[in-house]
């Protein structure tokens, strides 16, 4: 199959847009894949409520049959075509946080086919921000679904050119809108149960959620480093967003981390082994390594989010073997950030002293 890629800026006019992305748009409507932008990651679009067009989606990223796929929609109002007694909580939310980067889930209607729940009696929803994608959604005349446009188990896609090392001869178009500005998944919350609960964090952080949903609660699951504690979600119990390189997390005090990296480092090289590091701008001249990457300030959250997934397949590009990563926990947006690296990882974590 030859994959077409299509630029459309996502600073352009808005009726330029609705143009531009008619060719996706038709793309979609006749059952097809398409691969474009939103504000998290790109995403690996089709008909959600088509089930072999779902199914395409599951084969092109290699994708375990009972993981969810989140459906995309581009009016708060679409949520009442695919979602059964949708709780008042869910507009309180929408209120806060839609357009955005949280996705919400609900009991489905028959309408949504389980190959696209992942054999749920719920389903996932999110009303992004990304210009581009909401034009696909209404040009098409569909509600998309779409997880991240990777192969499964690889780090997410923040560029068009990561799509492409992906899915290019897999699918019929990339939608290249440039890069991703917040770079991790959506926050998930769970709507379905007697309290709201965060089944996948991100930028939409607990504390924001609590604004608005005072009882809501974080899966214990989703940052336990313990095998026996599993996450709720059922798309959090399979390998996430891992480099081919295998990738360590060392944890502790500034000065006892860049000692116990570098330490690691040289026994490495000593082997013959192709060492990265993931540092931050304030300990990036300290390492010694044959590739030390710069994720960013650390009290920049935002940016070390931004920066996560490209830093990881930069290290695929260079044949890295090993990588070591400095910890990034925080109640916050750092939490996310923790969550992808940790399952990147393997929960492998060391303890600097």
């Amino acid at each position: 199959m030859d994959t077409r890629v299509l630029e459309i800026k996502k600073n352009l006019d808005e009726n330029i847009i609705n143009e531009k992305i008619k060719p996706a748009a038709d793309i979609i409507a006749a059952g097809g894949l398409v691969a474009f932008p939103t504000e998290t990651v790109y995403g690996l679009g089709a008909d959600a409520l088509n089930e072999k067009a779902a199914e395409k989606i599951y084969a092109a990223k290699g994708r375990p049959s009972d993981n969810p796929l989140i459906i995309h929609i581009a009016d708060f109002d679409d949520i009442y075509r695919i979602g059964e007694d949708v709780p008042e909580a869910a507009k309180k939310l929408s209120d806060a946080y839609w357009p955005g980067p949280l996705t919400m889930i609900v009991k489905k209607k028959s309408t949504v086919p389980y190959t696209t729940t992942g054999g749920l009696d719920t389903v996932a929803v999110r009303l992004p921000s990304h210009p581009v994608a909401r034009a696909l959604i209404r040009e098409s005349g569909c509600l998309i679904a779409a997880p991240s446009a990777n192969t499964s188990g690889r780090p997410s896609p923040t560029l068009a050119k990561h799509v492409i090392e992906d899915m290019s001869g897999k699918i019929e178009m990339i939608v290249d809108g440039g890069s991703c500005n917040i770079g991790l998944e959506s926050t998930i919350v769970d709507l379905t149960e007697d309290k709201p609960m965060i089944l996948r964090p991100g930028y939409i952080t607990l504390a924001m959620i609590k604004e608005i949903l005072p009882d809501c609660e974080i899966d214990p699951g989703i940052i336990a480093s313990d095998s026996l504690q599993k996450p709720k979600a059922p798309g959090m119990k399979y390998k996430h967003y891992a480099p081919k390189a295998e990738l360590t997390i060392v944890d502790g005090a500034e000065e006892a981390v860049v000692r116990k990296i570098n330490d690691l480092s040289a026994k490495y090289r000593n082997e013959g082994k192709k060492v990265g590091i993931i540092a931050t701008e304030a300990t990036l001249s300290r390492y010694n390594g044959d590739d030390v990457e710069n994720i960013g300030q650390r009290g920049d959250e935002a940016m070390i989010a931004r920066n996560l997934f490209s830093i990881l397949r930069d290290f695929d590009s260079k044949d890295i073997d090993v990588i070591f990563s400095e910890s990034f926990e925080s109640p916050d947006v750092g939490r996310a950030i923790m969550n992808r690296l940790l399952k990147a990882a393997g929960h492998k974590v060391i303890k600097a002293e």
